[in-house]
């Protein structure tokens, strides 16, 4: 199992679309020291903006390729998509076949989402250790229909990482009775220095319309059409403004449609995904995040790094990273609530002011090497016991 001293790591993930959690994967796999551990990574499909921006000392095996690899023929694309569901159905149903493919055993193996908890569970490789790494708050309404399902199958690994302090406490206080495995809370590493330099690779103009700028996955959990909805509302209040949102996802065609039913073209716009969202973020005026639930979301982190004043839904771990009225603006996950939170950025000055003055030196409170260090001690930990 080891290799030349070296515990040998495998991370399970489905693909690598532009996301906080693949940044997070990414950071890691940078950072975690490759004369300690030899880092495999094993995507379901090698698929998403990031897919190749795993550093070179790290292997990546997938089990079935992305729609970037598919043919522009609409018909012979659709033949991909069911051969390619049914390769993952039969992948899902016996694990061996990515064990063929991977060729090795591991000494630890990382589910990074409770997406992939079953696949690593199922790993033919019954001596390896098992890692789970939680970043949603289990306990809203929306994951009632999975919990059970979920809560199994993290009762089987050998130690959970929590994204944030709030996804831990909030299971711990409503499930009391739950016996989960060992865990710790480790928050997400921030590239302080690489979004620096990100944000002024190139020139971002605005005009002079107050500008909100949003990046995420178009889901109907990350509250786009609630703000769409807002958005349309303060308008005919009078107030006006431009909301931005860089990312894609299922909900794109819908926000589309009641974008043009609503005629807010020119004031609320889809940019797609955008491979460096952070000279938009670093020229807007704000930033906004109106998903109604959140772990830890790292491109929170990133935007205080770049001192932009967000406001923010009062939602899962934001609280932990904003102070209300004093680092940034927290709302209540409704219409009504991302409302009154547009309308305090767009006249209340003084309290802009002061949390730009607040967020100078932010920087200081995000500790990378700590977060590498905690993960580096749980891997070693877990391999020993």
């Amino acid at each position: 199992m080891m290799k030349n001293g070296k515990i040998k790591v495998l991370f399970r993930h489905r693909s690598m679309e532009m996301g906080g959690v693949e940044k997070v994967i990414l950071s890691m796999l940078n950072h975690l020291d490759k004369e300690k551990f030899e880092m495999t990574v094993c995507l379901n499909i090698n698929q998403g903006e990031l897919r190749n921006e795993f550093p070179r000392h790290v292997r990546k095996v997938y089990i079935a390729d992305g729609k970037e690899d598919f043919s522009k023929n609409s018909l012979i694309q659709k033949l991909q998509l069911v051969k390619r569901k049914l390769k993952l159905k039969n992948a899902d149903k016996d694990p061996r076949i990515a064990d063929k493919l991977l060729n090795e055993n591991y000494d630890v193996e990382i589910a990074t989402t409770y997406s992939v908890y079953k696949t690593v569970l199922n790993s033919t490789n019954k001596k390896s250790k098992k890692i789970a790494w939680l970043h949603s708050d289990l306990t809203l309404p929306g994951f009632e229909i999975y919990r059970e399902d979920i809560f199994t199958s993290m009762k089987q690994f050998d130690y959970i990482i929590y994204g944030s302090q709030q996804c831990k406490d909030a299971l711990d206080q409503k499930f009391p009775d739950e016996k989960f495995p060992p865990g710790k809370v480790v928050l997400n590493a921030i590239p302080i220095e690489d979004i620096k330099i990100k944000a002024r690779a190139f020139p971002t103009d605005f005009g002079n319309v107050p500008t909100f700028v949003s990046v995420g996955r178009l889901h109907f959990r990350k509250g786009y059409r609630t703000l769409l909805e807002a958005h349309n509302r303060i308008l005919n209040d009078g107030y006006i403004h431009n909301i931005i949102i860089i990312g894609d996802g299922d909900d794109f065609d819908i926000l589309a449609k009641r974008i043009e039913e609503l005629g807010v073209q020119n004031s609320f716009k889809l940019l797609g995904t955008k491979m460096n969202p952070y000279p938009y973020v670093k020229n807007a005026d704000f930033y906004i995040m109106p998903s109604e639930s959140e772990g830890w979301p790292l491109i929170i982190a990133e935007t205080l790094i770049l001192q932009k004043p967000i406001l923010a839904t009062n939602v899962g771990g934001i609280p932990e990273m904003i102070k209300h009225k004093k680092t940034g603006y927290l709302t209540e996950y409704s219409q009504n609530g991302l409302y009154e939170g547009i309308k305090e950025f767009l006249t209340n000055k003084n309290l802009v002011q002061e949390i730009q003055e607040n967020l100078k030196g932010i920087e200081k409170h995000f500790d990378n090497e700590k977060i590498f260090s905690a993960i580096k001690d749980i891997i070693e930990t877990v391999h020993q016991k």
